[in-house]
């Protein structure tokens, strides 16, 4: 069987960034699939479900809401391994080109206050499982210490 793209990058020295992870053609369509590593992974603990499940949802909210973007958001997510989120766009996009838009989802993670987007029992299957405070912390370092000073390190795998 062969390899999933994913499973090839070296997560040895993967550090937090935006990466382009794949690039799938549907007909005439583009779709990239972009990998936003927040942890060191294999280096320091994974974030905990509360916090990724309220990234989750105002990430989503966020980027379904976003002006310019909003009609080529097909999806964002965490990953499995907790360590970070995919987010596919239309369009045969780099790393380079989605800077700003991640920037500013970040951005608003890190101070939205008040009742989270869709976390009442009626809209979400773990309505419970929410943590503000860390999801405002997770933003934070995510920005402070990876997207302001982003660099080629950080938008592209290295071997």
């Amino acid at each position: 069987m062969e390899k999933i793209a994913s499973f090839t990058v070296n997560h040895l020295v993967l550090e937090p960034g935006i990466y382009v992870s794949r690039k799938d053609r549907f007909k005439d369509t583009v779709i990239t699939t972009f990998d936003l590593r927040m942890t060191r992974v294999n280096k320091e603990p994974v974030m905990n479900t509360a916090e990724i499940h309220t990234i989750e949802h105002l990430g989503a909210t966020y980027l379904r809401n976003h002006e310019e973007w909003k009609d080529r958001v097909v999806y964002f997510g965490p990953m499995g391994c907790r360590t970070g989120f995919y987010v596919l766009l239309e369009g045969d996009l780099s790393s380079e080109e989605i800077v700003d838009l991640i920037t500013g989802m970040f951005v608003f993670i890190r101070d939205f206050e008040g009742e989270i987007p869709g976390a009442k029992p009626e809209e979400c299957g773990n309505y419970l499982d929410q943590n503000l405070n860390m999801a405002h912390f997770l933003a934070d370092r995510y920005l402070r210490e990876t997207l302001e000073n982003i660099d080629e390190k950080h938008l592209h795998y290295q071997e």
